[in-house]
C-alpha cells in the first residue's frame, strides 16, 4: 500500500514522526558482514533478528544479537521464525556455499518453496537468488540490500592504498573487466585473475578464496597479476554483491597478485576500517572503478 512502512527505506523508518520500525530480519551466512549489518541497524534505532544458516554462519558473529540457527533445508522453519519475530524486511548477507539438492532434506515448507523455485533451483547463482527474492516477496517479506543498511561498507571510486596499478596492471584490469563481464552474463561468477594479459583463473562455484588458491599455482615469472571483481550484468543488487575483505587481500598477496580492482558503488568492503592498512602492509593495491569507463579509457575515473 503506498505510504505504508513497507514502502519506506530503512533510513525513513527511523525518522521522528514515523511509526516504530519493524524488526529487520537478517539471513546470515559466513563472515563478519552479518554482524556489521546488525550493528548498523541497531545504531540506527532498529531491532534485529538473525537467522544463522547452519554450517555457514559464524556463531561468534551471531552471539551478540537475537538469533536462531537453522539449516538451509528448513526453509519453512526459517520463514516461521522470521514471521514470529515480526520481521518484514530482510537482508541476505554472508558467504553461503551452494547446497547439494540431493542432501538438502527440506522440511515441508522447504519442499513447497523448492517447488515454487522450479528450474531456478538448478540455475546459476544470480538466477537462483532472483527466484528466492521473488518467493520471499510472495511470503510477505521485502528484501533490502545490505548496502541500504551498511552504507559505509559500499566501495568508493578511486585508489584506497599507497600502492597503485602501473600501465601493465591497468592492462590486466581491462582484460579482467572483459572476462568478468562475460562470466557474469553467463551467470557463472563475479571475478577472475589476470596476469600479463593471461587469464589464470575464473570464479565459479568454488568462490573467490578457492579461486585465488588455485591461481597461486599458475602464477608466471614477472610482474604479478590482479584480481577483478564486478557485479554481474543485470544482477539484482539486493543480494550477493561482490565482497572484498582483509582475508581476500591476504589471499591475493599469498597468490602473488599485485592488486585487486572492484566495482565502485557495487562492492561491499568488509572491515572497511582496516582493509586499507592490511593491503598497504601486503603491498597490494585496492582500486574502485567504473568498469565501463575503465574499459574504454584504460584508466580510473
Amino acid at each position: 500500500m503506498p505510504g505504508s512502512t513497507a514502502d519506506l527505506t530503512v533510513a525513513d523508518q527511523t525518522r521522528p514522526g514515523h511509526a516504530a520500525p519493524v524488526p529487520l530480519g537478517i539471513l546470515a551466512g559466513g563472515g563478519d558482514l552479518p554482524g556489521q549489518v546488525a550493528a548498523a541497524a541497531v545504531a540506527a534505532g532498529r531491532r534485529v533478528f538473525l537467522v544463522g544458516l547452519a554450517g555457514h554462519a559464524d556463531p561468534d558473529v551471531l552471539a551478540p544479537w537475537p538469533h536462531t540457527v537453522l539449516r538451509i533445508g528448513a526453509a519453512g522453519a526459517i520463514l516461521a521464525a522470521l514471521h514470529a519475530e515480526g520481521c518484514r524486511d530482510l537482508v541476505l548477507i554472508g558467504r553461503v556455499r551452494r547446497p547439494n539438492l540431493l542432501a538438502l532434506r527440506p522440511d515441508a515448507g522447504g519442499a513447497r518453496i523448492l517447488a515454487r523455485l522450479g528450474r531456478a533451483a538448478v540455475a546459476g547463482d544470480d538466477g537462483l537468488l532472483a527466484a528466492v527474492i521473488r518467493v520471499l516477496g510472495e511470503e510477505g517479506f521485502r528484501v533490502v540490500g545490505a548496502q541500504e543498511v551498511l552504507t559505509a561498507a559500499l566501495a568508493p571510486a578511486g585508489l584506497l592504498t599507497i600502492a597503485a596499478p602501473d600501465a601493465a596492471a591497468r592492462a590486466d584490469i581491462a582484460r579482467g573487466i572483459a572476462v568478468a563481464r562475460a562470466l557474469g552474463a553467463a551467470d557463472v561468477g563475479q571475478g577472475c585473475v589476470v596476469q600479463q594479459g593471461l587469464v589464470l583463473a575464473v570464479e565459479a562455484i568454488e568462490g573467490t578464496d578457492a579461486m585465488l588458491a588455485r591461481a597461486a599455482g599458475l602464477v608466471r615469472p614477472g610482474p604479478g597479476g590482479v584480481l577483478v571483481k564486478l557485479v554481474k550484468p543485470g544482477q539484482d543488487r539486493r543480494a550477493d554483491l561482490p565482497t572484498i575483505g582483509p582475508a581476500t587481500v591476504r589471499a591475493a598477496a599469498a597468490a602473488g597478485l599485485r592488486g585487486i580492482a572492484f566495482e565502485a558503488g557495487g562492492t561491499l568492503l568488509a572491515e572497511r576500517d582496516i582493509i586499507g592498512g592490511v593491503a598497504d602492509a601486503a603491498g597490494v593495491f585496492l582500486l574502485g572503478l567504473d568498469p565501463t569507463s575503465f574499459a574504454i579509457k584504460g584508466e580510473t575515473a
